[in-house]
């Protein structure tokens, strides 16, 4: 068959919404890439992302000028659309004193930073640095911004695509306005795009959730999670998704900027047992089990509120792997790494195409 007429015949509609020669997307994943990844991905004939939630606006505005000096084809920028809470101190004085053992450990004082979370939502300072860019697609994760900051996004001719992980958010985001929705698996690595509930019990594999989507909403839906070789690409394609999303698989690849002790997990036996938890952020995320994820349980209720509970996690990450330690660190993964190569992006995206 040739690359892609499986995709182009069945939906055309996508290729003018993306404006891709593949109905490939890489996953946005902060932490372990740059614009490197999304620049091969492009090349390759898929739509690269750059996760912009952990970027200044400075950082933001010179990653994107990269993009566009290394190719003329369409690109994603992904950000975070969550409503940012208060900094409370009692929930962080009882999670300093949960972690105060670990600390004990690397003789290491805990110290409160109410100004330490870094992952922004997005707002109009941001939108009035991207205005004179005007990206070609933008995702969002944990819902949708503000109806007024939404219409001047859409106002540039930016398409606009979100994450949903049921049902009632997929139908809650064309609602309001998407181009294209991602289902988002319970297989797939990094936070979940969860926005209409916190109940982890609603969070279904992406088989399940994607014909359902795909049978309750008009607009084109791109399949995520799990995905990581061609078969995977024409199971989600033969469900019905009209692109597919792939991250993990890109975590080895030589333009990821994955650490050695990143990357060390994903290539072990540990990378065989994943697990949802909040503890590193505030929010479930997936990741390979650690030690501090054994001791504390996956989800914990002690958690501060997303994106607080980084704070003393990364205190207690810093140090740990100054010692070539893992125990504290995010170490997101999907379920499917054992897919994970250490090729070029440009080869694996074509590889994820060879049907």
């Amino acid at each position: 068959m040739q690359q892609g007429s499986l995709f182009f015949g069945k939906d055309p509609l996508v290729k003018e919404l993306l404006g891709t020669e593949l109905p490939i997307i890489q996953s946005p994943m902060a932490g372990v890439q740059d614009s490197a990844l999304a620049i091969a991905v492009c090349q390759a004939g898929g739509l690269g992302s750059l996760p912009c939630g952990m970027l200044t606006i400075d950082t933001l505005l010179k990653e994107v000028a990269r993009i566009k000096a290394a190719t003329d084809k369409p690109y994603n920028l992904n950000f975070f659309c969550h409503q940012m809470p208060s900094y409370q101190q009692e929930t962080h004085d009882k999670w300093q004193q949960l972690l105060q053992p670990f600390f004990d450990e690397f003789a290491l004082q805990c110290s409160s930073q109410p100004n330490g979370a870094s992952r922004m939502p997005f707002n109009h300072d941001i939108a009035d640095a991207l205005e004179p860019v005007s990206p070609p697609v933008i995702s969002f994760h944990f819902g949708l911004p503000e109806k007024a900051l939404l219409q001047r996004v859409k106002s540039w001719g930016t398409k606009v695509i979100s994450s949903a992980t049921t049902v009632k958010e997929a139908l809650w985001l064309e609602s309001h306005g998407v181009d294209a929705i991602i289902a988002q698996g319970v297989e797939a690595g990094g936070h979940r795009g969860m926005f209409l509930t916190e109940d982890i019990t609603t969070q279904i594999g992406l088989a399940a959730l994607l014909p359902q989507v795909v049978d309750r909403v008009n607009v084109p839906v791109i399949a995520a999670g799990g995905i990581a070789d061609s078969r995977g690409v024409q199971a989600a394609l033969a469900l019905g998704a009209s692109a597919v999303q792939v991250g993990t698989a890109y975590m080895l690849c030589h333009e990821a900027k994955t650490s050695p002790l990143h990357r060390q997990a994903l290539k072990s036996a540990n990378a065989e047992h994943t697990a949802l938890t909040n503890i590193f952020s505030g929010r479930p995320a997936r990741g390979i089990v650690n030690r501090v994820m054994k001791d504390l349980g996956y989800i914990h209720m002690s958690a501060p509120a997303f994106p607080y509970a980084s704070i003393e996690m990364t205190q207690l990450r810093s140090v740990a792997e100054k010692h070539n330690i893992d125990d504290f660190s995010p170490l997101w993964s999907g379920q499917n790494n054992a897919s994970c190569k250490e090729i070029s992006a440009i080869e694996l995206t074509k590889q994820l195409m060879a049907f």
